[in-house]
C-alpha cells in the first residue's frame, strides 16, 4: 500500500497545497520540491478535534506533513544547518565525527556557507539510509530564502558557490539514492521567478504554490482571535465580514493589522479595514500596484450609453453571483479626452470591488522583472474579486516579438497573456486593457479568452450630448452654476469638444471667479474660458484614434452615425491614408 493511501484520512484534512505536495511526496518520484507563493505566512491546520492551529511554514512540513519523524534539518544563509531536535543534531555530530576525526570543531558540519554544509549533509544522508530494505528513514532538508543560494541570472555570471549550489541541488533531483532513501529536499521561496530558472524549470522538480488564505481561513483566525479576546469588533460587525473585506490580506498582515489596532483599545470598523488593506497590499506590492477609489458611479458618467448599459448589465451580473456570463476582460478604445479611464473607475463604482492599476513593474536588473509581476500576480489572485486597469495598454504591455532584453519582455508578456486567459477567474479578476490606439495592441491580449468585449468611447457629436456632458462635469467637480444654460453657448463656439476639454474649460471658469474672490460661476467666466479655448493641434491623430477604436469595436450600436454608416474597408483605407501622413507604418 503506497504512502497516500496509508494516510489518506490524515491528507484529506490538509489544505489543497499540502494535499498536492503529499501526492507528490507519495509518488516516490522526486526528491527536490520548491513551495513558493505565501511561504512567509501563518497556515491552517485543522485537528481530529476539528479545531484549527496555525504554524509557520517551517513547523507545518515538519510537523503536519512529515510529522517530525526520523530526521528533518533546516537550512539558510544565516542560521546554517539547524536539526529539529537535540537528538537529530547529536546524531549528526556523532555520524560526521567518526568519518572526518580530523574536524576537531562540530560546527563546521553546522556551517552557513553552502559549499560546506551540502556536502556534509550528502554524506550524512547517504550514510542514514538503511542498509536491510525493510527498515525506513524519513528524511528531509528545507532550504529557505532559496534565491540567494541558487539565484536566477546566467549561467556565466555565477560565481564557483552558486554554481556549486545550482549542480547540487541538480544531481539530489536525480540522485537515485535520494529517491530509494526517502530524501527530500523542499527549497522555499516567495517567487519562483527569484531563483534560477535551471531548477525552477526542471522536469526533475516539483512546484507547489502556497496561496493567499481564502476567506473561511481569515474566518478561523478571525475566530481564534476573538475567542483569545485579543479582538475587539465593532458593533454589527462579525469575523465572516471583517475576512470579505480583507481579501488580498495574509494572516501575517491581518494580525498585524489586528494587535495594532488591539493595541489603541480601539473597536474594528469597516473604514479602518479598508483603509488599512489599502496600505498593507501597496506596500506589499512594493509599489507596483496602485489602489484607485472612487466616490463614482455610472450615473455620475455622461453619453457613452451603450457602453454604460453593458457595464451595467456586467454589475447586475456579478451581484447575482453569474460570474459565469462576463467577459474575461475589456479592452476600452477612443481617442485622448473622452473618459476611458474614468468609465472604468465608475464601473469600479458601481459594482463595489476594489479597483487597482498596474504600476512599473520593470527593472534593469535581470529577474526582476519576472519577480515583480509573479508578486503582483498572485497579489490578484488573493484579492479577488477585482478589478485592474492597465493604463497605455499598447505601451505598458508591450508583445511577443521585443527584443534587446535577453528574452525578459517576451517571457513577461507571456506569462501576463496566460494569466488574463485562465479562466478560474473569469468574473473574479476582471481586466481592462485602456488605449487609445487598440491597433498597437497585441492581438494575443485582445483576443476572445482575454480582453474580449471591445468597448469605444468618442467626443460627444451634437450640441445636446455637449450640454449633457458639461451638466455631468458640473456634478462631478461639485460646481456652483449661476443663472445660466450652456446650450446656446456650445452654438456660439463650435468645437469638437472632448470630455477632458469642457472639463478644463469648467476649471478655468472657476479660476477666473476665484480672482473675483467668488466660488460661483457666471456666464462671463463661462463665455470668457470659452472664447479664449483653440482646439487641438493635432487632427490626424484624433482622427486615426477615432478610426481604429470603430474597427476595434465588437458592436456597432456604439458607434456615432457618421462612423457606423462606412463600410469596413473604407475605413481601413482611411486609417492606412492617415498612417502614412503621420510617417507610422
Amino acid at each position: 500500500m503506497g504512502y497516500y493511501q496509508e494516510n489518506q484520512e490524515y491528507i484529506d484534512a490538509l489544505p489543497g497545497w499540502a494535499q498536492e505536495f503529499a501526492y507528490k511526496y507519495g509518488s516516490n518520484t522526486a526528491n527536490v520540491y520548491i513551495l513558493h507563493g505565501n511561504i512567509r505566512d501563518f497556515l491552517p491546520h485543522k485537528s481530529n478535534a476539528g479545531e484549527f492551529t496555525f504554524t509557520r511554514i517551517q513547523d507545518y512540513i515538519a510537523e503536519r506533513i512529515f510529522g517530525n519523524r526520523n530526521i528533518i534539518v533546516f537550512y539558510d544563509r544565516s542560521s546554517g544547518v539547524v536539526f529539529l531536535d537535540k537528538e537529530m543534531a547529536l546524531d549528526y555530530q556523532r555520524i560526521m565525527g567518526k568519518k572526518y576525526p580530523d574536524i576537531t570543531d562540530p560546527s563546521e558540519f553546522m556551517s552557513p556557507n553552502p559549499e560546506e554544509s551540502f556536502f556534509y549533509l550528502e554524506k550524512y544522508f547517504l550514510a542514514r539510509i538503511p542498509k536491510d530494505k525493510r527498515e525506513h528513514c524519513r528524511m528531509a532538508l528545507i532550504i529557505d530564502y532559496a534565491e540567494t543560494i541558487i539565484p536566477p541570472g546566467d549561467l556565466g555570471r555565477y560565481n564557483e558557490e552558486d554554481r556549486f549550489c545550482l549542480v547540487t541541488l541538480h544531481r539530489w533531483a536525480v540522485n537515485p539514492l535520494f529517491t530509494e532513501g526517502d530524501i527530500s529536499v523542499i527549497l522555499l521561496t516567495e517567487n519562483l521567478a527569484d531563483i534560477s530558472p535551471r531548477l525552477a524549470g526542471s522536469p526533475a522538480t516539483v512546484k507547489v504554490n502556497v496561496p493567499f488564505p481564502s476567506a473561511e481561513v481569515r474566518k478561523r483566525f478571525l475566530d481564534s482571535k476573538l475567542n483569545e479576546g485579543k479582538l475587539i469588533l465593532d458593533r454589527g460587525l462579525k469575523t465572516d465580514q471583517v475576512a470579505a473585506v480583507t481579501s488580498g490580506l495574509n494572516l501575517m498582515n491581518l494580525n498585524r493589522l489586528i494587535s495594532e489596532n488591539f493595541e489603541t483599545a480601539e473597536v474594528l470598523s469597516q473604514d479602518y479595514l479598508r483603509r488599512k488593506k489599502k496600505e498593507i497590499i501597496e506596500t506589499e506590492g512594493a509599489g507596483l500596484l496602485e489602489f484607485l477609489e472612487t466616490n463614482y458611479n455610472l450615473s455620475h458618467v455622461s453619453g457613452h450609453g451603450f457602453v454604460k448599459k453593458r457595464f451595467k448589465n456586467a454589475a447586475r451580473a456579478i451581484k447575482m453571483g453569474r460570474l459565469d456570463v462576463l467577459p474575461m476582460g475589456y479592452l476600452i478604445a477612443g481617442p485622448v479626452g473622452t473618459g476611458k479611464s474614468f468609465m472604468v473607475s465608475a464601473f469600479a463604482g458601481e459594482i463595489g470591488i476594489p479597483m487597482v492599476k498596474f504600476r512599473n513593474f520593470r527593472s534593469k536588473w535581470q529577474g526582476d522583472t519576472e519577480s515583480n509581476l509573479e508578486r503582483i500576480l498572485n497579489i490578484l489572485k488573493s484579492m479577488a474579486p477585482v478589478a485592474v486597469m492597465i493604463d497605455e495598454a499598447d505601451a505598458f504591455l508591450g508583445d511577443r516579438d521585443q527584443d534587446g532584453d535577453s528574452g525578459t519582455s517576451n517571457r513577461i508578456f507571456a506569462q501576463i497573456a496566460g494569466f488574463m486567459g485562465n479562466t478560474e477567474y473569469r468574473g473574479k479578476i476582471i481586466w481592462f486593457l485602456i488605449t487609445c490606439r487598440p491597433d498597437l495592441v497585441p492581438i494575443d491580449l485582445k483576443r476572445q479568452g482575454r480582453a474580449e468585449e471591445h468597448l469605444a468611447l468618442f467626443y460627444p457629436e451634437s450640441d445636446k450630448e455637449r450640454e449633457d456632458l458639461f451638466k455631468t462635469l458640473i456634478h462631478k467637480l461639485d460646481l456652483d452654476i449661476r443663472s445660466f444654460s450652456a446650450a446656446d453657448l456650445f452654438k456660439k463656439y463650435k468645437h469638437d469638444y472632448s470630455g477632458a476639454d469642457l472639463e478644463a474649460l469648467l476649471i478655468r471658469a472657476k479660476l477666473l471667479a476665484a480672482m473675483e474672490d467668488r466660488v460661483f460661476i457666471k456666464r462671463e467666466d463661462m463665455e470668457e474660458a470659452m472664447a479664449d479655448f483653440m482646439p487641438a493641434a493635432y487632427p490626424h491623430e484624433i482622427e486615426l484614434q477615432n478610426l481604429v477604436a470603430t474597427v476595434e469595436c465588437t458592436s456597432k450600436e456604439m458607434l456615432p452615425d457618421r462612423l457606423r454608416r462606412k463600410p469596413r474597408p473604407e475605413l481601413i483605407k482611411e486609417i492606412q491614408e492617415i498612417k502614412t501622413l503621420l510617417g507610422e507604418r
